[in-house]
């Protein structure tokens, strides 16, 4: 009876690792994915919900880029901290903050239109998405064998964006003509504390709840080694910066995109959700594909080609596309979809990270996390300042424009001594 236990126990993990899954975090990837549905499901429609409460797209933008200014830091502490205290125990930190700062938002906030409280509270609650997701990143990459690494990490994005805001759009498409914007908010915090809950209880490998450095320094001196890393390996520095552009676009376009497609365009908020849906539904499968061709034609070239080059093709056609045939759903769908899947060959840059500073892969991936974070600082802050001055079509190029620099960076991190690299 033991033996066929043990047998089971042997074909359920290879299982796992043909899927390209470190067995004892599978699970994890199921409470990751619910956790990010719960956090995405404002993403498309919290702009219009303030624009309707009487504030500015200004206003709205403020609010966006506050939780990014707090989800910046708070990414980059994700992988400083986790090397100090270990990955769960961030991880627990960031469920606590996301569940306890979401209470004022709703109940003081959204429930009395009061500006100040909503802007302080969603700012703060921005510490919560990082260190729980980023945490776990952090943990994958810091317990997956090297062969399957980007198909883990694909895996990873794919719960990420899965959630955020692909699942997370989808319902409130179906929750908001149903039971309005507010309950649906309410939703979402029970979606996250079911998602928090299968994570943290179900997830059982025992490296991520001791500090990943084994160093023995001070926490202090680590936590400044997570910041002059990029000193000792100047490219984790450059890998940093491809990151920050990565996600800066889709970030800046929940701040503008949701107004434009619905206020300008002719969608409905609907029809919004939809196409942004579909848009990041392409982007999940992407991902594991564009993991799974990393680990086989290199990770440095996926990034380059397909990510940089592609979204800086495809970011346009989400404004040129509708701009040109209108309301035309089918169109705008493809064009969404264009993206998403251009946006998936980013995946492996967590990988590269995690081989640019091996000594140190929590302080590697701060820095990388630290550039996820600021996307959603930078992408809502590019849109507030200069939407009056450049209109959309010049933000859009800007962005186009950033994802050309990323492809610049790549062709940079290439070393022939490393295979994923050339």
């Amino acid at each position: 009876m033991i033996e066929e236990i043990s047998l089971f126990t042997e074909r359920k993990f290879s299982f796992a690792e043909r899927l390209g899954m470190h067995p004892e975090l599978a699970i994890g990837y199921l409470g990751l994915l619910l956790f990010m549905i719960g956090d995405g499901v404002e993403a498309g429609f919290l702009s219009p919900m303030l624009v309707d409460m009487h504030f500015s797209a200004q206003q709205a933008a403020a609010v966006f880029t506050g939780y990014g200014s707090m989800a910046a830091i708070a990414s980059w502490l994700s992988g400083a901290l986790s090397d100090i205290f270990g990955p769960r125990r961030i991880m627990c930190v960031g469920l606590a903050i996301w569940v306890l700062l979401e209470l004022p938002f709703l109940l003081l906030g959204i429930a009395h239109a009061n500006f100040p409280i909503i802007l302080v509270s969603y700012a703060l609650r921005g510490f919560g998405y990082p260190l729980f997701a980023y945490g776990f990143l952090v943990w994958i990459t810091a317990v997956t064998p090297e062969r399957y690494l980007g198909t883990a990490i694909g895996w990873f994005w794919s719960a990420r964006t899965g959630g955020l805001p692909t699942l997370g759009a989808l319902l409130a498409s179906v929750t908001v003509p149903l039971i309005g914007t507010y309950k649906t908010l309410w939703l979402s915090l029970v979606i996250v504390s079911i998602g928090g809950v299968i994570m943290l209880w179900g997830v059982r490998e025992p490296h991520g709840s001791e500090p990943l450095a084994k160093t023995g320094e001070h926490p202090l001196k680590q936590l400044l080694k997570s910041a002059s890393i990029i000193w000792h390996h100047p490219k984790v520095g450059l890998g940093g910066i491809i990151a920050t552009i990565t996600t800066t676009s889709e970030f800046g376009f929940l701040v503008f995109l949701p107004i434009y497609f619905t206020r300008e365009v002719g969608f409905t908020l609907q029809q919004w959700l939809q196409i942004l849906s579909i848009m990041f539904a392409t982007n999940v499968v992407a991902n594991l594909w564009w993991g799974w061709v990393g680990d086989r034609v290199g990770w440095r070239r996926t990034i380059t080609y397909i990510g940089a080059c592609g979204c800086a093709v495809t970011c346009l056609g989400l404004y040129y596309v509708p701009h040109t045939f209108g309301a035309n759903y089918a169109l705008a769908v493809l064009a969404g979809m264009a993206y998403g899947t251009a946006l998936a060959g980013f995946v492996p840059i967590a990988a590269i990270m995690a081989i640019l500073g091996p000594e140190s892969k929590g302080a590697s991936m701060s820095i990388m996390n630290l550039g996820s974070g600021l996307s959603t600082f930078l992408g809502p802050a590019i849109a507030g300042l200069f939407l009056p001055v450049m209109g959309i079509s010049g933000i859009i190029w800007t962005f186009a424009i950033m994802y050309l620099v990323a492809a610049a960076i790549g062709i940079m991190l290439k070393n022939p001594e490393i295979h994923a690299l050339r």
